[in-house]
């Protein structure tokens, strides 16, 4: 099942995911959505919050390949060592990319699917994924991680992108064409 991505202003994204208590099927088929949506979108990474759920949940797939995708219940970063500034956005403020500086290596920890304790180093695309998608968990997004006047710049562009779409859903082309 895919489900719909949740669009900055929604309020879902500004707040601390809830910790998963119990993996039970409820949470599988959480988990199946996101991946689901994630590779619908096209998508590296995808946070529970991102589809309207409460639950510290994040899927990643660096490599795009299904079957390989990154599961990691109440995921917290241990460890950052290193700098890394690349090209960064998101699914749910779609249209807009800015640089974003963030550790070139972490140490992850948290649950696999199977709701056994795992650790982990990660470094490269990884590494930043884990990082974008433990932001959301902890209710960030990424322009929150530019300067203040990048980040006016960036909302001002996406609220324009959002105001331009949804004018042309509300009022689309009666010509043919």
């Amino acid at each position: 099942m895919i489900a719909p991505i949740v669009k900055e202003p929604n309020t879902i994204l500004h707040r601390k995911a809830v910790p998963v208590p119990q993996i039970t099927e409820e949470i599988q088929e959480l988990i199946d959505t996101m991946i689901e949506t994630m590779h619908a979108a096209e998508g590296v990474g995808l946070a529970a919050n991102q589809i309207n759920s409460h639950w510290s949940i994040l899927v990643a797939g660096p490599d795009g390949q299904r079957g390989k995708e990154l599961v990691l219940i109440n995921a917290s970063i241990l460890k950052r060592s290193g700098r890394d500034r690349s090209p960064e956005g998101c699914l749910s403020v779609p249209g807009i990319s800015s640089e974003v500086t963030r550790s070139a290596r972490v140490t992850a920890a948290g649950l696999n699917r199977k709701g056994e304790p795992v650790t982990f180093k990660a470094q490269g695309l990884l590494a930043k994924i884990l990082q974008h998608e433990v932001d959301h968990l902890e209710g960030h997004l990424f322009p929150e991680r530019v300067s203040f006047f990048q980040r006016r710049r960036l909302l001002k562009k996406y609220q324009s992108l959002s105001e331009t779409l949804s004018r042309v859903r509300v009022h689309p082309s009666t010509s043919s064409g």
